[in-house]
Order: C-alpha cells, then sequence, then structure tokens
C-alpha cells in the first residue's frame, strides 16, 4: 500500500499550498491527483497542526459515493481517517451525520438540504471541499446561494477543478467567491462586469454575451 512518501514531487507541492492558504484552489488536470492532494492536506491540518475537527466534501455524486472513499482506502498515511456519506434517503442522511467522523461528502445537489438541515444551527464543519468547483459558477443559482449563506463559518475552503472557466472567463466569478467572499473579484457580479468585460451580442438595451475587455 503507498504512503506519503510516494506522492510525486509536484503532489506534495500542492499539499504545503493547500496547508499554507486558508482559501485557494487546485486546477488540475483530471488524473493529476486533486484528491490524494487534498486528502494528505487535511490529515495534517486535522493531526499535525489542529486547525481543522470536520470537513465538509461536496462533489458530483459519483464521486461522493465512490472516489472520495475509495481513494481513503488506498494509501497507508490516511487509514486513520473515518468518512460518512450524507448520500440517500433523507433519513439515511440524518443518519450519516449523527455517526461520527472527521470526513462528511455530500453530493452537490443535497447542498440546500443540508443548510435548510441545520437551520438556526451552526453547521458542524470548520473546514470546505467543493470538489468541481465549476459547478458553483452560476451565481444565481440555489446551491451557490445557500453554500454562501454559511459559507463565513468555513475557515479554510479548497475548490478543485480543472476547468475554472469551461464557459469563458465570467464563469470565475461565483467560484472565486465562493473561495474568497469576494477579496479578488468583488462582491457584485455587476460590478465585476463592469471592471472586466464590454457587452458584446447585444438586442437593444438585452445583453446577451460579454467579451472580455483588453488586458482584462
Amino acid at each position: 500500500m503507498p504512503g506519503e512518501k510516494d506522492l510525486h514531487p509536484y503532489q506534495k507541492f500542492c499539499v504545503d499550498f493547500l496547508e499554507e492558504k486558508p482559501q485557494c484552489a487546485l486546477f488540475l488536470d483530471c488524473g493529476l491527483g486533486k484528491t490524494i492532494i487534498t486528502l494528505t492536506a487535511i490529515s495534517h491540518l486535522l493531526y499535525d497542526s489542529y486547525e481543522v475537527s470536520r470537513v465538509l466534501i461536496i462533489a458530483p455524486l459519483r464521486v461522493a459515493r465512490d472516489t472520495w472513499i475509495g481513494e481513503l482506502s488506498k494509501w497507508e498515511h490516511l487509514k486513520g481517517l473515518r468518512m460518512e456519506r450524507i448520500l440517500g434517503t433523507p433519513r439515511e442522511r440524518v443518519a450519516a451525520l449523527s455517526r461520527k467522523a472527521e470526513l462528511y461528502v455530500i453530493n452537490r445537489e443535497n447542498v440546500e438540504w443540508l443548510i435548510k438541515h441545520y437551520a438556526g444551527r451552526r453547521l458542524p464543519f470548520d473546514m470546505l471541499v467543493i470538489d468541481e468547483l465549476s459547478s458553483f459558477k452560476n451565481w444565481n443559482s440555489k446551491r451557490f446561494k445557500s453554500l454562501m449563506k454559511v459559507r463565513p463559518r468555513a475557515k479554510r475552503v479548497i475548490g478543485l477543478t480543472g476547468t475554472p472557466s469551461g464557459n469563458g472567463l465570467m464563469d470565475l466569478f461565483a467560484e472565486f467567491k465562493v473561495l474568497d467572499m469576494g477579496q479578488r473579484l468583488g462582491r457584485f457580479i455587476t460590478k465585476y462586469r463592469q471592471d472586466y468585460f464590454r457587452p458584446d451580442r447585444m438586442n437593444g438595451q438585452m445583453v446577451y454575451s460579454y467579451k472580455p475587455l483588453p488586458g482584462a
């Protein structure tokens, strides 16, 4: 069974990066080890520096069901980590939340349910991992708005994706706001558009698309 010493140099570099930066992202192509990198950094934050105690991972359904738990079982240095999958029926999800673990993984479609489940109570996670950050590119979606309600409570946030701007640079606004609450690209989409884009396809006052400004 491989251990931490078997990580590639670039993976070790990324582990250090995740530990150093409380809010950050890994933009790595598929197959380069985003999951093992993140799990290794989490294990250090849990048991070396004691900076976090419970981690919520949001992922596509298949990834939430299979990938994270599978990766956890492959590596020697991760054997002590416990993971609960918040999947299935509402009763099954509640049962998973009630069991003790360091890691909890949920599919992105159930983020809104999770926030409602803890309505009026503090969300019991101090670290957030968003696997496939680009699935939160829509600043007007319910999942984005739900997550932003509790985002300030997470002292550490990691975004993972290989396609941060799959449909263009406009996608970056919501993705980065989840990470840093608007520090880099601003708090409002209208200001982001004004600063970095100009209208492209229009019909009267209706704007259908935008182009990045020169140098944006």
